[in-house]
């Protein structure tokens, strides 16, 4: 997951919505969004056995990105799919100075918090409102990360139920002027080696009643599918 927005408690109407993409390898064997045997809702990394976004009908969501820096990634640290799989099952997070680094949102019954591992463990509760990650600090302000953010603010502010808008802004292939990594400025990357392989939009009403699509793609940037579920919250 390289860019997302959350609207945490942010309208009377919803309890959450979560939208992002997760850029990665085209040739990383991935299964598409599913209900696991645990509960989890998600889809999944073939190649580690965890997830980049799910959600669990005890009232848990997260999300995982990861966070550049100098000297990172080193292979042979624990996987970071695991922060999301091990906090929807609620389950202790383990080592996280272990991995590389990584930006972990995650909500639940208790709130929502943002975790991250670099330059050292540290948790941040995060209020009601609008929220944005990518592959930088929390503090930073990425131009695809404002374009989300404030595609999500408009959603809301006009009231809409359909996700088509929210998946317009997360197709969105503008790129950020004035910036060295222009090819991966975007919030939808299109590349044939490494881009977008799927959008998730996650809507959570003030009853509980959720849903979440995720749309795939391959590496032309064309879509392959898209999967719809329903869930329910307490």
């Amino acid at each position: 997951m390289c860019v997302a927005a959350i609207a945490w408690l942010a309208h009377p109407r919803w309890r959450l919505v979560g939208i992002g993409n997760r850029d990665e390898f085209h040739g990383r064997p991935t299964a598409p969004l599913d209900e696991w045997d645990n509960g989890i809702i998600a889809g999944r990394d073939l190649q580690a056995g965890g997830t980049w976004l799910g959600i669990h009908p005890a009232g848990r969501f997260a999300l995982v990105t990861n966070l550049r820096a100098e000297g990172y990634p080193k292979p042979g640290m624990a996987s970071r799919g695991a922060l999301v799989t091990d906090w929807l099952l609620g389950q202790p997070l383990g080592d996280l100075a272990a991995m590389n680094p990584f930006n972990l949102f995650v909500a639940g019954p208790d709130g929502a918090e943002l975790l991250t591992n670099h330059p050292a463990p540290q948790r941040q509760p995060l209020a009601p409102g609008i929220h944005g990650l990518s592959n930088g600090s929390f503090a930073d302000r990425w131009y695809k990360t404002l374009r989300l953010e404030a595609a999500l603010a408009e959603w809301l502010v006009a009231g809409y139920d359909d996700p088509a808008p929210l998946f317009a802004a997360l197709a969105d292939r503008t790129l950020a002027p004035d910036t060295p990594d222009v090819e991966l400025s975007s919030v939808f990357i299109a590349n044939p080696v490494y881009g977008t392989r799927c959008s998730t939009v996650v809507l959570v009403d003030d009853d509980g009643q959720g849903t979440i699509i995720e749309r795939s793609f391959d590496a032309s940037g064309a879509a392959t599918g898209e999967v719809t579920l329903a869930f329910g919250w307490p």
